[in-house]
Parts: C-alpha cells; structure tokens; sequence
C-alpha cells in the first residue's frame, strides 16, 4: 500500500492495503503523513524484503522505516554486494545490538511521524469528522487502492532487485535498464491514472448508497477529481526512491513525506481561513474550500515526488527515455511481482466492505470512515515507531540466516522481536483501553471536529489497541516468509484470513448498533490479526523445525500482568481528574498526562520485579550510561 512515507511496512496477513505512497515505497502503512491506509487493516510495502533467488541484495537499501542502511543491519550499510550484517555482540541473541539499532532508527522516523499525525489533526479541524469529512476520506481512498491495487505491491516488491540484478550484470551498470523500467512504468502510471480519472463517478457511485445525499456524491466525486491525479504521483516517488535507494542515497527519501505533510498542513490552514458557512456540510462547502482542499492534498504528493530530482542528479542519474522496450528483461517484472499481485488484490478486495460499511454508518448518524481512520492512526503510530524499527533491524539478520539455513537462528530473531516488540505495545495496548478518550480528545477536539467525534474516536482507538500485540507478531510471521525468500505461502494464507475478517464485519454490519460500527471495525482488524498469527506460525513451525513460542508467551504474559496492574491504576487516577474537570480539553490533558506517567512507572516497576528480562536489560543498559556509572 502506499503511504506518503517509507516508514510503513508490509501489511500483515488479512490486512488491506492502502494508505499514501512514498518516496521509498512504503507502507502504513501507518503512513506517516497521517493519510494512513483505510483500517481494514494495516500495511507496510516490501521495500526490504529480501531478493528473489539470483538477485543480488543491495546493502544499505531503504528498508520499511525509510531509514539509511536499513537493510544492511545495525552494521550500517554494507554498499553493494557487501558482507551480510554482523551478528549481535552482546548477549545470547543480540537484544542489545537489535534494541540500539532499532532505536536509532525510530529516531529518523520520528519527526515523519509527529508531522504526520499534525497532519491528521489539521485536516480533520478543518473538515470536521462528518459528513465532510467522510467524503474526503472515501476520495483520498480512491487514489491510494487503484494505485496498490495496479502497481503498488510490485513496484515496491520487485524494483530495488532488478535494479540491482541489472546494476551488477549489464556493462553500463544497469543505467539502460533503469531508463526502460521507469519509461515504462511511467506509461502504465499514466494509462492508470487517465482511466481511474475517466471512471470518477462511478467509482464514487460504488461507494454510496441510499441514504447518501447528492451533495455528498458531488463532494466526493468533485474530491475524487483532484484527487486521482495522486496515483502517478504516488508510482514516480517509488520509482525514484528505488533508484536513489540502489545508488545508497536515503537522505531524500527519509525526508520528502516531511514535506507532504507540511503542504497538507498549510492546505488545512489555508481552508480554515477561507471564508465558509457557518455549518460545514457537503452542501454548504464552497467551490473554493474544495478546491483547496484536493488540489492542496495532491499537491503535497507532487512535491514529495519532485523532491527526489536534486537528489537523483547528485548521484549522477540523468533519467532518459528508452522505448526500446523488447527484449529488454522487464518481462522478469512481472514474474516476481505475480504473487505479490495476489497478495495485494486480496488484500484489496477485503478493503471494498470496510469502506462502504464505514461510509453507511457515517450516513446514518454514526462515526464514519474520517473516525476509524484517526482511530487507526492513533492505532499504528506506536507500532510504527517501536516494531517497524525493529522489524528493519532483525529483517537482514534473518535474511542472512535464512541463506545460510541456519532455521534456529532464523527463529531466534523472530523471538527477540516479538519480546522486544512487547516490552513496549503491551503497555501501549493498557493506555489505549485506559487513556484512549482522553488521547483523542487531546489530539483531535479542534476547530470542526466536535466533542462527540474525539469521544468516538476515542471508543474505536480502544478498540484497536487491543490487536497491538498480535498485529506485531504477525508481521515478524509475515517478514520471516521474506527472510525465506517465500513471497506464495504469505499471498495463499492471505485468502483465509481475509474470509475470516470478511465475516467477522459482515456480523458488525448485521447486528452491531450504528454508534457502534467503527468499533466493530476495529475489533475485526484484531480478529484478522489473530488469525493470521495462528496460520502463519503453524506453517513457519513447520518450515524452521520449531518457534520458540514458550519464551514469548511467558514474556507476554510477565508484561501483560505489569500492564494491567498500572493500567488500573491509571485509570483510577485518570477518572479521578476527569471528575473533576471534566473530558474536555483541559480535563483530557490533564488525564492523559498524568495518567499516563502512572501507567509508565507502574509498568516499570512491576516488569522489574517480575525480572522480565527484556526489561532488566534495557534498565541495566540505561543505568551504565547514567554519569559517573
């Protein structure tokens, strides 16, 4: 799926893929510029997965998180054709090494992050969390599906590969390759962007149904216009940060989503201070606000895209029309791209009933798609920062084990980052259900986003926590096929955990109150979650002789009991101001902060004394470099 920003990774087993497209493709993928995939699920692109058979890996390559080197380990870049990753020099299973790498990575993706989530806020301050605001949510669906849907999942997949499989092989080191792959990727961009344009209406009609006013069909499919523009936009950000990627070049991809957020922020802005109705409805918005609103959306993603030129001619590439298109390899493109098709279009059809179920409880009153998406971004923006690291530091050491099939080694990574991952999702998971009124209010209860929205939003952000957990997991599942080179058994496992998320929202829309909709939403991405993780760790168990599945589960449990403990206590704490204050602004503040440095030092101290391990090191680490230690 695309997002604005390379910090997003592959989307889990049963989730769907959308989101806003990269400089480094992406993924949420919570996408950092806060125009997050539509929860139907998560995503993350495969920018780091590891080469088809015979394909050199370049090191250093921009992995999930977008971050430099990424993909050579904590080692830093290796350069073409280097040495795989070092392994961990502290500690049986490199916790240390892995946590530190991490770590530093989480820094790069950090201000992509806060920037995004700015984002997020501005738009729905300006639009609100109505019926405004869920035409601009299903319009800026459009674009970010089509483009996953066509071209996303494989140039993402496939493209850094035969880069450098070219790079290598071909005499001009690979220069006429690239020029034919862009030529031609950049007609079948424009081919899909001239016919999604052409279909506007009646991709928008699909969406509506018998309660949608015409004031709401003409917003989104005026919106959809200005919008679609963004799938081209989307494709030639990828195609030049691959490039870029291939030439170890990763300061422009790591910062042009910045750059999209800051647009989208100004555009939000620049709407708040356009002369308006009182009452922003789809139809008392004026010609201006919607104008400024697409056109200033879109625009956000012409300049991520146009950002990687300076960069493209630093490193020498002087991109050139090649139409000499035969013979020229590509076909190879479409052969490792084929289960990844797969994989994305099921993923996608899983998506379409998301969207139009959100969309018909937010046309009768409810909390719609605007809602479950901020929900969603509130969901993903700690395990982007804390287990998409993780995931980019342990990727090359599996990979690396993996082509030595050494399977334990391979397991023991996979165990290290769902316990490291844990240490701090559990916790993350309590503040959701505990402080998630509260954090939605903080964040969202601005300009026309009202009160009883933040609180909707609040209820689903609960909703979502609770799949933190298992969400991880099952990307560590999914990105250990990768280390095995395996892209099938995570394209055919996809299909039965998509019908299971399928039927869980289809009970949602059947017997759920519309109030209650987005929730139910939320709870079916955990139920995918889930199940992805049962499939998948059945079939990894079978393929690496055993998962070290009684190691995590007594981590998990340790944490979950300190979790618990200062989640009550937080609680108490939290509803105690609130009685006092109130859930407004000021009283969601105040609860939110005060309850949650509850939560955190309770959570220490109790994880300490039950010397979870994970947390005894990371304590020691910190106690070490503390002055005059």
């Amino acid at each position: 799926m695309p997002t604005d920003d390379p910090t997003a990774m592959l989307p889990p087993v049963g989730a769907p893929v959308l989101g806003t497209p990269t400089g480094g493709p992406s993924v949420p993928s919570f996408d950092d510029t806060g125009s997050i995939p539509f929860p139907g699920g998560p995503t993350t692109s495969p920018t780091n997965l590891p080469p088809p058979r015979g394909v050199a890996r370049v090191g250093g390559t921009n992995g999930p998180s977008g971050v430099p080197g990424a993909d050579a380990g904590p080692g830093g870049p290796a350069g073409p054709g280097g040495p795989p990753p070092p392994p961990a020099s502290n500690g049986d299973d490199g916790a240390p090494s892995v946590a530190r790498s991490s770590g530093v990575m989480a820094m790069f993706s950090l201000l992509s992050r806060a920037t995004g989530f700015i984002r997020t806020a501005a738009i729905g301050a300006a639009i609100g969390g109505g019926l405004v605001g869920n035409a601009y949510q299903v319009a800026n669906t459009l674009p970010n599906m089509l483009y996953e849907l066509l071209l996303g999942g494989i140039l993402t997949s496939v493209v850094v590969p035969l880069l450098v499989a070219a790079k290598k092989r071909d005499a001009d080191g690979g220069e006429a390759f690239t020029h034919r792959l862009l030529t031609a990727a950049t007609l079948l961009l424009a081919a899909a962007t001239a016919l999604a344009l052409l279909s506007a209406p009646l991709l928008t009609a699909f969406f509506a149904d018998e309660e949608t006013t015409s004031a709401s069909r003409q917003l989104t499919t005026t919106l959809a216009y200005l919008l679609l523009p963004e799938i081209f936009f989307y494709g030639l950000s990828a195609l030049l940060g691959a490039v870029l990627n291939t030439r170890n070049e990763f300061a422009a991809p790591a910062w042009a989503p910045i750059l999209n957020n800051i647009t989208v922020i100004v555009t939000a802005a620049v709407f708040l201070l356009l002369p308006g109705p009182a009452t922003l409805t789809p139809s008392t918005i004026t010609g201006a606000q919607v104008a400024v609103l697409g056109i200033g959306t879109t625009l956000g993603i012409v300049l991520q895209a146009f950002a990687l030129w300076p960069s493209l001619r630093k490193v020498g590439f002087r991109w050139k029309w090649r139409f000499d298109l035969r013979g020229s390899g590509l076909g190879e493109a479409r052969r490792l791209g084929a289960w990844m098709f797969v994989y994305v279009g099921v993923s996608q059809l899983g998506l379409i009933p998301v969207i139009k179920i959100a969309n018909w409880a937010g046309n009768r009153g409810g909390p719609g798609p605007i809602i479950h998406n901020n929900a969603f971004l509130l969901f993903m923006m700690v395990h982007g920062i804390v287990a998409v690291s993780i995931l980019t530091a342990l990727l090359p050491r599996m990979s690396a084990a993996a082509a030595d099939r050494d399977f334990g080694e391979v397991t023991r990574n996979l165990s290290l980052g769902a316990r490291l991952s844990s240490v701090v999702l559990v916790p993350a998971t309590a503040a959701y259900l505990v402080l998630g009124i509260p954090l939605a209010v903080t964040a969202f209860r601005w300009g026309n986003f009202t009160q009883d929205e933040a609180i909707s939003t609040g209820y689903a952000t609960m909703a979502a926590g609770i799949g933190l957990v298992p969400f991880a997991i099952s990307q560590m599942q999914i990105f250990a096929f990768y280390a095995l080179r395996d892209t099938k058994t995570p394209a055919l496992l996809n299909i039965p955990v998509v019908v299971a998320k399928l039927l869980f929202d289809l009970g949602v829309f059947l017997w759920v109150p519309t109030e209650w909709i987005v929730v139910g939403l939320q709870c079916g991405n955990t139920v995918s979650y889930i199940v992805a993780v049962l499939i998948s760790g059945r079939l990894l168990k079978r393929r690496l002789g055993g998962l070290d599945t009684l190691s995590v589960t007594r981590t998990i449990t340790r944490l979950g009991v300190a979790a618990v403990v200062a989640g009550l206590l937080s609680w108490a704490v939290a509803y105690g101001i609130q009685s006092v204050l109130g859930i407004g602004k000021a009283g969601a503040f105040v609860s939110l902060v005060v309850g949650g440095l509850v939560l955190v030092g309770v959570y220490a101290v109790v994880a300490l004394r039950l010397r979870v391990p994970e947390v005894v090191e990371f304590a020691n680490t910190v106690k070490r470099r503390l002055p005059g230690r």
